[in-house]
């Protein structure tokens, strides 16, 4: 198959096209991790987005049935330089390409991902066509413009029905605006005894569930879109410790009274440094987010903990009274490997406190 991307600047990479034959619209983002192409397309943070992975050659160690970050891939598109056919893993069960095509994904290789990259961090996060059709310039236009790209994914991805997890530990309530897998197995290998909830519950039904410590999930778009989910927030950070991630984290900010912004490009890879304030320790996380905290307008309630060694972002903060706190990165993404695990630990002591 032939394949191309259109973005909304005009320009057009033509290449070949693997995974689902078809058409699809997203935000054009990219990624730097060299490993966990898996994790990355199965995370439901990626929901509404085509994804272009930097690292050169995807799909080598191939894909298998046990790590994925949920249950299907949520990204709109795959764009990499170079696609593996022939993996060489023994856990490998499949390559990228039948991936997709299982789950209905676009992809595209055979393109400059560098040149991609490099207008992507000059001109920031855009809209784009990613096809393996036969489709000219006009009706390339055509589709980006009819196109609606939404910023509240949370009823796609957010779980319909509560899911109960037995454990022997810590009761937790896990508010899931598109939780990743490896973040509950975290919690299970802590042994707590966990309730998936839906991002739109009520306050109401997790007074009844009576847990111990509230966990605010990762997800997709424009935190201020999720309304329940913070005013949400806004009722359990005064009766529970909570804990928040990626997403949780900046829909915490806004609870307390702080704003969010979108930011040029995000951050999205494996290697990006995170200073610990009150560790005095630096550590390379996991990220992926298109959205930060406003420094200045979170100060009256919170400590800022955390901040990104590339741009002095907010990547975490605890309140000034409460047992409630939260990372930008994700604790659970391993590149350390377990570098950054203590953040489980410390909200698990915070519960049994």
């Amino acid at each position: 198959m032939n394949g191309l991307l259109y973005l909304e600047d005009g320009s057009i990479y033509e290449g070949k096209g693997f995974g689902k034959s078809g058409t699809s619209v997203g935000e054009l983002v990219f990624n730097t991790s060299i490993t966990g192409y898996q994790e990355i397309l199965t995370d439901p943070s990626y929901a509404g987005q085509v994804i272009t992975m930097t690292y050169p050659l995807i799909g080598n160690y191939g894909v298998n049935s046990f790590e994925d970050e949920s249950y299907k891939i949520h990204a709109k598109g795959l764009i990499v330089k170079s696609i593996s056919n022939n993996p060489s893993n023994y856990l490998s069960e499949n390559t990228v390409d039948e991936m997709l095509r299982k789950m209905n994904v676009v992809g595209v290789y055979d393109l400059d991902t560098r040149s991609i990259t490099k207008k992507v961090r000059s001109k920031g996060a855009m809209k784009c066509v990613i096809s393996t059709k036969e489709l000219n310039k006009k009706q390339l236009s055509e589709y980006l413009n009819e196109a609606e790209l939404g910023e509240n994914f949370m009823e796609e991805v957010s779980t319909k029905q509560p899911i109960h997890i037995a454990g022997k530990g810590a009761k937790v309530a896990v508010i899931d605006f598109g939780v990743k897998s490896n973040i509950i197995e975290n919690l299970k290998h802590r042994e707590c005894d966990i309730t998936i909830l839906p991002y739109n519950t009520p306050y109401e039904e997790i007074v009844k569930l009576n847990p111990q410590g509230i966990l605010l999930s990762n997800g997709p778009g424009d935190p201020k879109a999720v309304k329940e989910g913070i005013n949400l927030i806004k009722d359990v950070i005064n009766k529970y410790p909570v804990f928040g991630i990626c997403l949780g984290h900046q829909m915490l900010a806004l609870a307390v009274g702080g704003d969010t912004y979108k930011m040029k490009y995000g951050h999205r890879g494996g290697n990006h440094g995170v200073y610990d304030i009150e560790k005095d320790r630096a550590y390379i996380t996991s990220q992926n987010h298109g959205y930060a905290v406003d420094t200045e307008s979170v100060k009256e309630k919170m400590i800022i903990t955390h901040i990104n060694l590339n741009d002095n972002t907010v990547e975490g903060m605890r309140h000034k009274e409460l047992p409630v706190f939260s990372v930008q990165f994700h604790p659970e993404g391993a590149p350390g490997p377990q570098d950054s695990a203590y953040l489980f630990d410390k909200f698990i002591e915070s519960m049994n406190e």
